[in-house]
């Protein structure tokens, strides 16, 4: 039989991934063509999730058991989710997968100097980012938000008991969550013994062993062009990548005009205001994918010159920088470890 050549791509965008098969330039969604590669595709979170794996039989119950136990926790679209009923200050213990994601966003917010922060969920609602409806609060607004705003006014006890210093502070681990059900994910197909395989959930993503064409993943990264439709997939570069988990952050698909002015959804949770920084789309390369989650947002936050700081310092994890320059044209930044996955 003949052999069919397959060049399999996955579109890294910020907050979704597309999974395409090409063959003789036909691009199609679905199955890959090996008979022992699946895709499982479904809904978590508020977003897509698409899992590819070679696998004697499918493992779409496990998958679904997985995910069906991180909505119960993280899930800000489940009211009766743990995160949900902390933020409703109920009186309730948390589980493992909670205890992970909010001490590793601990970690993160300190390693950062604040610039990720999961409590800076008022001041999302407050743009209309987040869970609640509002546009474009007041000045007046957004400082007394800002008190009840900061990774250090929350706490996590031994017993799994959440304590806030005001009621009034939420918690939005929308930033890291996806990251880490990517990996919990990840950790389940690696114990059902897949070795190949690509878990993208809502743009985070997490690969490992080969494609269904024998060779490494192909993650193109899009250029950040305003495109809240996602109608245009030019590529900016392509990276060739296994065994490690990446995710994108931009404000170039998630943001609104109002009154002649842009927001973008990436919130500076020091300032209480949408970021105006020159980095368009932060890309992170870590050895899990919850960590290149989080930092891929904190380097939208703090910038250029401090992310470029922060990386370099920070040999555990690579970064792909899109930015504008003075004249509005693009410019990349890559550390030099980071360069071993470009192709292009």
């Amino acid at each position: 039989m003949k052999k069919r050549n397959y060049i399999w791509l996955v579109l890294l965008v910020a907050g979704t991934v597309l999974v395409l098969l090409r063959h003789n330039n036909v691009i199609s969604w679905g199955d890959s063509a090996a008979a022992t590669y699946r895709n499982e595709k479904g809904l978590i979170f508020g977003t897509m999730y698409s899992i590819t794996y070679e696998h004697n039989k499918s493992l779409r119950i496990e998958i679904d058991k997985e995910l069906e136990r991180f909505d119960a926790s993280l899930s800000m679209f489940n009211d009766s989710s743990i995160i949900s009923r902390i933020n409703r200050n109920e009186d309730i213990t948390v589980d493992s997968l909670f205890s992970k994601v909010f001490r590793q966003a601990m970690r993160i917010s300190e390693a950062t100097n604040g610039c990720f922060d999961i409590t800076v969920a008022p001041l999302v609602n407050a743009w209309g980012f987040g869970f609640t409806e509002n546009i474009s609060p007041t000045n007046t607004k957004i400082d007394s938000l800002l008190h009840i705003v900061g990774w250090q006014k929350v706490q996590l006890t031994n017993e799994g008991k959440v304590i806030k210093e005001d009621p009034r502070i939420m918690l939005d681990c929308s930033a890291i969550a996806k990251g880490y059900a990517v990996d919990v994910i990840a950790a389940l197909l690696k114990s059902k013994g897949v070795q190949n395989y690509m878990v993208d959930i809502g743009g985070e993503v997490d690969v490992a062993g080969v494609n269904p064409s024998g060779g490494m993943w192909r993650i193109g990264i899009n250029k950040p062009e305003d495109d809240p439709l996602s109608r245009n997939q030019s590529l900016q570069s392509i990276l060739e990548v296994s065994g490690v988990g990446i995710a994108t952050s931009g404000n170039y698909r998630n943001f609104y005009y109002k009154d002649g002015m842009k927001y973008a959804h990436t919130i500076d949770p020091k300032t209480g205001y949408p970021v105006q920084h020159s980095i368009l789309s932060s890309t992170v390369i870590a050895n899990d994918c919850m960590t290149a989650d989080a930092y891929s947002t904190a380097f939208m936050v703090m910038g250029l010159e401090k992310a470029k700081v922060l990386v370099e310092n920070h040999p555990e994890i690579e970064a792909y920088f899109i930015f504008s320059d003075e004249k509005g044209d693009f410019q990349t930044y890559m550390t030099d470890g980071m360069k071993k996955y470009v192709t292009d």
